[in-house]
């Protein structure tokens, strides 16, 4: 790894967190949190990690003047568990939200017509309140705490200001924006004020307000943006930006191929997609301008993350994430690899780490950060980042994904172990395993569980040993289950789902494309 960090620049930092307040009106007082949380938005959906087609000047800042972690994870290939981790340092199969919440289970499953082998567990449908969450830990360590966007983590008596948050805005049960990315918004908790406003702005203007309001005291600020999860929707300019870029790049013959349940993108060419996009960069370059313009931008941490892969099938089928494979819902890297910078006042900027990090270490490196005590017996998988900061290391861990459901977008029931360069799949479906070596085989393309048995063995018994100790849900065999009726659904996928797909995609990219709507208030998704 590089050294990353002039070590007195950092180690003023943390001594600033440690002062009492009393001290903090001489010394500088403790650094202000920045929270960025995307939805959906894949490892490659940034022009610094390698897009040539979305634009991000305001976001590749962040990873420009920070750390960039190049091994960073969300817990889950779906945004309930993620989300849930990141509040509560715990991987999904302990605290138990393992599917997005509102995903069917058990023999309710079959209502989806997919006709699959497995029957889903159930699993826990809001974050337990006897967790001491990572807003909680920071009020208690002496933040205004802050919450603006998607929760997606718990119905009502389970919000944002039911978990430690002073503030919330816009957090409620839903996972998408049930009224669209533009003003009227449907949300209860996000009052409409002027038809056609864009959705991600609004979030950040009211991130601006707060920290405007709170910029004498030391802020948790949490912006968690609706984007850029489906339905998908932009403005015709910015259409016609990317329409024209995509012609320019040249736009393949084909878009999809064809993966075990469903049609996977493998082209970054959806106009729609990136224009909203940069409406969500736009929304973080506000916010950043703000933090500049207050003087705080040299006193304030700032993250930018994701909750899981881009979406290459299911919901929009909106993007590629190449050349990782596949995306959202998937076992495979696409899915679980995700943008993970974080700028510290003090830190080297453009620098990066290649150690693998995952969404439940936040919390213990947030608070060290802010000078506060950790909580071990809180951020239970989770290690502070802090020594990878300072260019020092950690210890080697494992990394555990569980997700014994059926994704929306064609993953299936399995469960990961990463450790070092290794990643193993265990698959439910039939109990075989898939073992890669990422580090020279980043798009999963060689399973060499065949030629490294004794590899295959420790792995999958360290991955078993855990999930069984934290009372881990399986999925079960359908007694009904039939072969033809499965392969009856997968043909109807293949030979009309699959050629919709691509006439969807010609029409995005064509003069004559009209979503038959204003253009704020289209709806142009095929889920």
């Amino acid at each position: 790894m590089k050294q990353v960090v002039t070590l007195s620049a950092l180690s003023l930092l943390l001594a600033a967190g440690c002062t009492s307040k009393k001290q903090q009106t001489t010394v500088q007082k403790k650094p202000n949190v920045l929270f960025i949380l995307a939805d959906d938005f894949g490892c490659h959906d940034l022009s610094c990690t390698g897009s040539k087609y979305y634009e991000t000047p305001n976001i590749d800042q962040i990873a420009h003047q920070g750390v960039m972690f190049t091994n960073g994870y969300a817990t889950c290939q779906v945004c309930s568990p993620s989300r849930a981790s990141i509040m509560s340092g715990r991987f999904p199969a302990r605290h138990g939200i393992t599917d997005w919440i509102g995903a069917k289970t058990g023999e309710a499953w079959r209502k989806q017509g997919r006709h699959n082998k497995l029957l889903p567990p159930e699993y826990v449908h809001v974050l337990n309140k006897e967790y001491v969450t990572l807003p909680e830990a920071m009020k208690e360590a002496g933040y205004k705490t802050f919450f603006a966007g998607k929760w997606h983590i718990g119905g009502k008596g389970s919000w944002p200001q039911d978990h430690g948050f002073d503030i919330n805005v816009g957090g409620w049960d839903a996972g998408s924006p049930h009224g669209g990315y533009f003003d009227p918004y449907k949300n209860p908790n996000l009052k409409n004020r002027q038809p056609g406003e864009n959705l991600s702005m609004r979030l950040a203007k009211e991130t601006i307000d707060f920290i405007k309001a709170n910029k004498d005291t030391s802020f948790f600020a949490y912006l968690s943006f609706y984007a850029v999860h489906g339905p998908i929707q932009t403005t015709q300019e910015k259409w016609a930006k990317y329409r024209k870029k995509a012609q320019e790049l040249g736009i393949a013959d084909r878009g999809f191929e064809m993966g075990k349940f469903l049609p996977i993108r493998q082209e970054q060419d959806n106009p729609v997609y990136a224009g909203l996009v940069e409406s969500m960069d736009d929304a973080v370059g506000s916010v950043l301008q703000t933090l500049k313009e207050l003087g705080l931008d040299e006193n304030t941490i700032v993250v930018f993350t994701s909750d899981n892969g881009g979406v290459a099938a299911g919901d929009a089928f909106a993007t590629s994430n190449k050349p990782l494979r596949a995306g959202k819902g998937y076992q495979f890297e696409g899915g679980i690899r995700e943008p993970y910078f974080i700028k510290v006042p003090g830190v080297k900027g453009g620098t990066t780490c290649d150690v693998p990090v995952t969404g439940t270490d936040f919390y213990p490196t947030l608070l060290e950060l802010a000078g506060a005590e950790l909580k071990p017996e809180e951020h239970l998988d989770g290690v502070s980042l802090v020594p990878l900061l300072k260019g020092e290391t950690i210890g080697e861990r494992p990394l555990v994904w569980h997700y014994p459901h059926y994704g929306n977008q064609g993953g299936e029931p399995s469960s990961i172990i990463r450790l070092g360069d290794w990643k193993l799949i265990h698959y439910y479906e039939d109990d075989r395993k898939e073992l890669y070596n990422l580090k020279n085989d980043l798009s999963e393309t060689t399973d060499l569980a065949s030629a490294h048995p004794d590899k295959v063995k420790q792995l999958d018994e360290q991955l078993f040993n855990y999930l069984n100790s934290v009372g881990a849900r399986y999925p079960k065999k359908d007694p009904i289950y039939t072969v033809a009726k499965e392969q009856k659904h997968l043909d109807n996928v293949r030979n009309k789902r699959w050629p919709g797909l691509e006439r969807q995609r010609k029409w995005f990219l064509s003069e004559d494309f009209d979503p038959k709507n204003n253009w704020w208030g289209s709806l142009v998704t095929n889920d």
